[in-house]
């Protein structure tokens, strides 16, 4: 009896960039697996045997996209609140397909059993703000750090949405959203 083909990562790659792309492009709905697997050269039984289904290779792009950016979280988190914000920013700016499909709505289409988490991605922003709020409850410190994460995701998506006439600063817009948030978390916590 014949072995069946073993894939390797470096496959696993090719499917999940290609795919990324496609749904960038056409939408979850919209996009073909049999393009996707043409473009990573290989077949639909490939990602199959790789991904289970066709919602499990959605779901593994992007909790692709959400360990990729965890990871970016993770390496900052050690240089500070500015920091974690410019580690969000740089992520984006050199990841704006994976960047839309975490927050552009791909995740509500991927069935609940396989919606990835990004509790990781989040975890370096909550511990920081944890420290530099060590008497804030647990409920103010979420809040902070959805507010701190709101305002650094809509500095990070219009820029990448290019909604502002040519010649926008962005380096100087995002260096005054991480000085207004450091001044907000410098007042006391409710």
């Amino acid at each position: 009896m014949a072995r069946p083909p073993v894939y390797d990562d470096a496959l696993r790659t090719r499917v999940l960039t290609e795919t990324a792309e496609a749904i960038d492009a056409h939408g979850v709905d919209g996009f073909s697996l049999r393009a996707v697997t043409s473009a990573a050269h290989t077949s639909t039984s490939a990602v199959y045997a790789l991904f289970g289904s066709r919602d499990g290779l959605v779901a593994a792009v992007i909790d692709d996209a959400f360990a990729s950016f965890g990871a970016a979280q993770h390496a900052a988190e050690t240089e500070g609140l500015a920091a974690l914000g410019w580690a969000y920013r740089d992520w984006a700016l050199a990841n704006p397909v994976r960047y839309r499909l975490m927050f552009g709505g791909a995740l509500l289409a991927c069935a609940p059993e396989d919606v990835p988490s990004s509790d990781g991605a989040i975890l370096p922003l909550m511990r920081t703000v944890t420290a530099l709020l060590p008497r804030a409850s647990e409920t103010v410190v979420r809040t902070r750090v959805l507010a701190i994460w709101a305002q650094v995701h809509g500095a990070v998506s219009l820029q990448l949405a290019g909604v502002m006439p040519d010649g926008t600063d962005w380096h100087a817009v995002f260096e005054s959203v991480v000085a207004t948030i450091a001044r907000d978390l410098a007042r006391p916590a409710c």
